[in-house]
């Protein structure tokens, strides 16, 4: 028995694509993606599941109207379709600690740099990337934690660090972080996890 993952997404799922991959390359073998839950219904990332055959759904806070509504949304469609492990990968919509706590070590993210450094609230997407080449750090990375109320402030799964190097834009240390290491960790958590919920029943 597969622990049931569901992928959280809002844009165009490069870590999305990393987790199909390791599931195809046998990274992950203790979990499968049952669904892709999209914030976006323009997301490229829903394209990529429905080209694995991996049912996607669009689950909009706009849609919903209020905050407790979009989460008592979601938590609906998780209950409908199994699910053990939430990943969230790209995903832009803040999660409240009532969502969170239904999930305790349930729930996990990556982050394009080493928190506790450049983490928190607004540090996402490129900002993160802008903040670390500003602040002159030589070197910066991605961390998979577990998520609670706090934005980054969960438990630390794993880290990898990537060296900043001469010349480094935004967007160049941006690719560099997710080649390097947001797409080798997260995969590495989320087997682990999953081996972890397997183990446990």
């Amino acid at each position: 028995m597969k622990a049931k993952i569901a992928v959280f997404v809002s844009g165009g799922g490069t870590n999305l694509q990393a987790l199909i991959d390791a599931q195809k390359n046998g990274i992950i073998t203790s979990g499968e993606i049952a669904l892709v839950i999209s914030s976006n219904a323009k997301a490229y990332a829903l394209t990529r599941a429905a080209d694995n055959n991996i049912p996607g759904i669009v689950v909009s806070r706009k849609e919903c109207g209020s905050q407790e509504a979009y989460e008592a949304k979601l938590t609906e469609v998780l209950k409908e379709n199994d699910i053990d492990l939430i990943v969230l990968a790209g995903f832009m919509s803040i999660l409240s600690g009532n969502f969170t706590d239904k999930y305790p070590n349930r729930i996990i993210n990556v982050h394009p740099s080493l928190i506790p450094s450049f983490c928190g609230k607004g540090f996402y997407g490129l900002h993160v990337h802008e903040a670390a080449l500003e602040y002159g750090v030589k070197v910066t990375g991605a961390t998979v934690h577990f998520v609670n109320e706090i934005p980054d402030g969960g438990q630390i799964l794993l880290q990898k660090a990537v060296y900043i190097e001469e010349g480094d834009t935004p967007e160049v240390l941006q690719k560099r972080v997710m080649e390097e290491a947001e797409w080798k960790i997260l995969p590495q958590a989320t087997e682990t996890i999953c081996a972890q919920i397997i183990g446990g029943r």
